[in-house]
């Protein structure tokens, strides 16, 4: 049973974040709990289990996070901040102003987000597990719907942006369609019937510039 539990936390601490040691002991406890969410599901995310992952002594995660809704909201956060750091700021698409004479900013697009989703859906594919588990809880958690539909406005909104400046006439809905197609694909590749065949960059990068070109009637 020591060794199992060893092993299991051990697996759990992967999943943290690369700099996790240095991290702030919210962050660490975020990650872990994240960990454990993809690992072991809801029910094996507690406030003790995360102190044996994490390595801490009982009662730290406690006193971050009083509660299970706390905790909760804990990793979601952590969670966004996450998904925000997939790509870095030299691999985010340039600006028109930015961008060079004879760019292509509809294939610069389609290139950058086909590269978050790919790391997305292999070096991170964890995380996503932990996103389905604290989406699912959402939904029976009025008070975490709402934090967690606050936190992926965070990702809609610099969307619709980026699809205004494109000349989208109806930038809010293709921002919308372009995150369901991105939502479909990461379920069906992490947990749905395609969890065994991820596509790769060039797949992904064909299907960005279809969607986004048949939006924009180019």
């Amino acid at each position: 049973m020591t060794a199992d539990r060893t092993a299991a936390s051990a697996s759990a601490a992967s999943v943290a974040a690369p700099a996790a040691s240095a991290a702030s002991r919210a962050e660490l406890i975020a990650d872990t709990a994240l960990g454990l969410l993809a690992e072991r599901g809801m029910r094996g995310l507690t406030h003790r289990a995360v102190d044996e992952a994490a390595g801490l002594p009982l009662g730290s995660t406690s006193n971050h996070a009083r509660t299970r809704a706390a905790l909760l909201k804990a990793a979601v956060r952590r969670l966004a901040q996450r998904e925000a750091e997939v790509l870095t700021p030299e691999e985010m698409p340039r600006s028109a102003e930015a961008a060079p004479d004879g760019a292509d900013p509809v294939a610069e697009l389609a290139d950058a987000l086909s590269l978050a989703l790919h790391r997305s859906l292999t070096a991170q594919r964890e995380l996503l597990i932990a996103r389905y588990e604290l989406a699912l809880e959402a939904t029976r958690r009025p008070e975490l719907r709402e934090f967690y539909d606050a936190t992926g406005r965070g990702f809609r909104e610099p969307l619709e942006a980026m699809m205004t400046a494109l000349g989208s006439t109806e930038p809010r809905r293709h921002a919308r369609s372009l995150v369901a197609w991105c939502e479909g694909l990461m379920f069906s590749s992490a947990a749905g019937a395609d969890h065994d065949a991820v596509p790769d960059r060039a797949t992904l990068r064909t299907g960005f510039t279809e969607l986004l070109r048949g939006m924009l009637n180019e």
